[in-house]
């Protein structure tokens, strides 16, 4: 039975409403998460952690766990076919979790799912919320599962509910932007790989690509593909690499482990409170899967998002300082669309002259070792740590 009354609603239990929820458990915060799936999705879909997230993650006490679970790699790389454009040391970032930690999205979810229940709290499955009402003394949300219909006041409500958030549109808050021209293809596979101890960014003529290794010897294959099937197949995921991967030790697929296609939006939410709603991870931010950095920006939301409302839901801080949470997370979500699109843009020059241009521009630049530190912090998220801390009471 769901509870008549809590502090603070959560709609949506993937990473970052799952992170939002162990950080306010953690804290003491009465909460409810609710998910309208009966089951977390058991495809890995994100699948990097980066230093920053690992750093903020290990505030909540998941860090270690993910690490057993995950495979740490240091490398980066761009590369043109046979070519090496551009390539990133991970193991010199000034952090403790010096890497680059691969892991699918399922594995981080149960880890997540781990701590929570350690906690005390759960995960209402099953559970749909259908609508949100606001009165004089505060918030209703109206939930719906198999056992029937609810309606739960919260003092606070939280959109974890993807880029299709209710609590967005409950809010009235505008989810402003545009989407990429045509489809990407996802991909998990078993395949023979020369640069099994990175992550590549391929850019070709042909578009670009991303692969990177996962725990127990898989491959996560995403690029965009004007008329993409629903479930590429083997002969597919193999004609890509064929096409946009290097061309003297060609990958060779031998399996489609599971297969998807998505379409890709660069957008951002106008505002992430409005009274007492947010938004957190997709509901407030969307953007290409170059860099691996929209989950990592959703989790370090949650966090910091979880440990304002706790402080001040405990008495330790007055409600204004809730305002800080758009202060300091709406910015450093502007940075990191603004890297996703570059590397995309920059991934997908067609024409022979910008391809010569770009990859002359990479190889210069790259050179330079500030430069390389510069966008290692960038995609790592140090550059943005100060985005991920809460002045302490």
């Amino acid at each position: 039975m769901l509870p008549l009354e809590t502090d603070v609603l959560i709609v949506g239990a993937g990473p970052t409403g799952l992170a939002l929820a162990v950080t306010l458990h953690q804290a003491g915060v009465r909460s409810l998460i609710v998910d309208r799936l009966a089951a977390g999705e058991n495809t890995s879909r994100a699948a990097v952690v980066h230093a920053h997230t690992l750093e903020v993650l290990q505030r909540i006490g998941v860090t270690d766990a993910l690490e057993r679970r995950g495979l740490p790699l240091t490398r980066f790389a761009l590369r043109d076919h046979d070519n090496a454009l551009l390539e990133l040391d991970f193991s010199m970032l000034p952090s403790r979790y010096a890497e680059v930690l691969m892991i699918p999205q399922d594995e981080t979810e149960a880890v997540l799912t781990e701590r929570l229940e350690a906690l005390g709290g759960s995960v209402a499955r099953g559970v749909t919320a259908s609508k949100v009402e606001t009165d004089a003394s505060g918030t209703i949300v109206h939930l719906v599962s198999t056992a029937g219909a609810y309606a739960v006041r919260a003092r606070y409500v939280v959109g974890a509910d993807g880029m299709h958030s209710m609590v967005r549109e409950a809010a009235g808050i505008p989810f402003d932007g545009e989407t990429y021209d045509g489809a990407f293809v996802l991909a998990d596979v078993h395949m023979d790989w020369g640069f099994s101890d990175e992550v590549t960014l391929l850019f070709s003529p042909e578009g670009m690509g991303v692969v990177a290794p996962l725990p127990g010897g898989h491959f996560r294959i995403v690029a965009p593909v004007e008329d993409a099937p629903v479930a590429p197949d083997t002969a597919f995921i193999q004609g890509l690499l064929d096409a946009r991967g290097p061309r003297k030790v060609p990958g060779c697929v031998r399996d489609v482990i599971w297969s998807s296609r998505f379409r890709v939006h660069h957008r951002i939410a106008s505002r992430y409170r409005s009274g007492p709603f947010f938004v957190i991870g997709d509901a407030a931010h969307v953007h290409s899967p170059a860099g691996g950095q929209g989950m990592n920006t959703g989790i370090v939301d949650a966090v910091v998002l979880g440990q304002l409302l706790a402080d001040v839901i405990n008495g330790k801080a007055p409600e204004a300082t809730l305002d800080l949470y758009e202060e300091k997370r709406r910015p450093a979500a502007v940075e990191v669309l603004e890297l996703a699109d570059r590397l995309t843009r920059l991934a997908m020059v067609r024409s022979s002259f910008g391809r010569m241009l770009r990859n002359l521009a990479l190889r210069i630049i790259g050179a330079s070792p500030v430069f390389r530190r510069k966008l290692a912090l960038n995609i790592s998220g140090l550059a943005r740590k100060g985005a991920g801390m809460v002045p302490p009471r």
